[in-house]
């Protein structure tokens, strides 16, 4: 006798045939260059050939940061087994997250430094990135900052916008 498959195993099966929707190209990241929480000089190109994840936070938010931080720590453990999948935090706030401070709080969040990186720099830079490479906030003293993340390809294009508060968002 055969049965039918479940509606649910059915669905899955079918998606498993379904080539995915390509995602649009929404704008490039240019190289830069700033400072990681070791201390030592971060290039940008250590994200070529790698899809990655950026965000905008500080450490000293009660705000959403640290829901932000929990969600950044859950990608890098549910890409623990996908090479090539690469996180970076960078500091709305330069003047308070110094390269030790940001050490701490990465090591709060059980952070993996071969693949998420806890930046700072100069206010213009930051500022610069921001608005232009990343189009989500200035970054200008206020601590205020967008709550999206933003998904990066291998080319350094921008792929999607993801709001961390969402329900579907990881």
């Amino acid at each position: 006798m055969i049965r039918a498959l479940p509606p649910f195993v059915l669905a899955l099966l079918m998606a498993a045939c379904i080539k995915p929707k390509e995602l649009p190209v929404m704008g490039d990241v240019p190289e830069f260059q700033l400072t990681a929480q070791t201390g030592q000089p971060f290039d940008s190109k250590a994200f070529d050939g790698h899809v990655w994840v950026a965000d905008f936070i500080y450490t000293t938010c009660t705000g959403p940061c640290p829901m932000m931080t929990t969600h950044m720590r859950q990608l890098q453990n549910s890409t623990a087994e996908t090479p090539g999948v690469l996180l970076v935090s960078i500091t709305v706030d330069p003047v308070h997250d110094t390269p030790p401070v940001l050490t701490e709080y990465a090591r709060h969040f059980k952070q993996d430094p071969a693949r998420w990186f806890f930046l700072t720099g100069e206010m213009d830079k930051l500022n610069d990135l921001g608005v232009h490479a990343f189009k989500l906030n200035s970054v200008d003293g206020s601590l205020t900052h967008s709550t999206r993340f933003v998904l990066v390809d291998r080319q350094r294009r921008i792929r999607g916008f993801y709001i961390s508060g969402e329900d579907a968002f990881m």
